[in-house]
């Protein structure tokens, strides 16, 4: 009878899950934190970029045309239609138009932007352009307990809370302080732990996410621990029944003998 309740005891301590275990930014202060607005993408190889050059007085649309080749039929009003992108290669170099090899890597978009126009402007091509710069593959991954979910990023902007948030969220059973994201950086695939439990994923270098970045989680140890035992109660329960019906049947059959 001990070592029966003594199980149960074990049971029940593995299979409760603690709202301290699972809920995130436990040491949120009330007064809120401060926004940081500067975080942005920043352009990788592989990436693919769609770029299109304006002309902010609207007289020019000649003078713009060799510059958006990979455009198709564009105006200036409808600078959002769908053309080829601009590859960037494994050294971070796209092939632009009239201006040649550009290096694009470690760029943000609005950056890129600027440095377009900035080189349309110095070689005399178009007196202040306007450049529109936008990312064609912002994909993250999620790899879960449950599944895999691969996230089409349209704002071009992702935290790391909005793609747990967008994969569904982490179940009960997910260890929150192994929570890995795979990035390439500088040629080498690196693997970077975070919890959401902390506000201090606000400050690390990996909360913003970049396009094809991968999240991977574990299950927590108290569900296999749990489910082991689930099976193995099943079994003692078993073995338990049949010594109670055997002890009944000898105690019976003592008695029977008896008269």
């Amino acid at each position: 009878m001990f070592f029966a309740l003594a199980f149960l005891v074990v049971l029940a301590s593995t299979s409760c899950v603690t709202s301290k275990k699972v809920r995130y930014l436990q040491d949120m202060p009330m007064q809120g934190m401060p926004l940081n607005e500067a975080l942005e993408a920043t352009i990788a190889p592989f990436d693919e970029m769609r770029i299109y050059v304006l002309s902010n007085t609207g007289k020019d649309d000649e003078l713009i045309k060799p510059f958006n080749a990979l455009s198709g039929n564009m105006s200036q009003m409808n600078y959002t239609n769908q053309g080829m992108g601009y590859l960037v290669d494994a050294n971070g170099n796209i092939q632009f138009p009239v201006l040649g090899e550009l290096h694009v890597e470690g760029l943000t978009r609005l950056q890129l932007q600027d440095t377009i126009a900035a080189r349309i402007e110095k070689n005399g091509y178009l007196k202040s352009p306007l450049v529109v710069a936008r990312f064609m593959n912002f994909k993250v991954f999620f790899l879960g307990t449950d599944g895999g979910k691969v996230l089409n990023i349209t704002n071009e902007r992702c935290t790391f809370l909005e793609a747990l948030a967008m994969s569904g969220g982490l179940t009960s059973y997910t260890r929150r302080d192994r929570i890995g994201v795979m990035r390439e950086v500088n040629g080498k695939r690196v693997i970077h732990y975070m919890d959401p439990r902390s506000i201090e994923i606000f400050d690390d270098e990996f909360f913003l996410l970049q396009q094809n970045d991968i999240i991977f989680t574990e299950e927590a140890t108290h569900r296999y621990i749990r489910e082991s035992y689930s099976n193995w109660s099943l079994l003692f329960t078993g073995v338990t029944t049949l010594a109670s019906l055997a002890m009944l049947y000898l105690s019976f059959a003592k008695m029977f003998e008896g008269q």
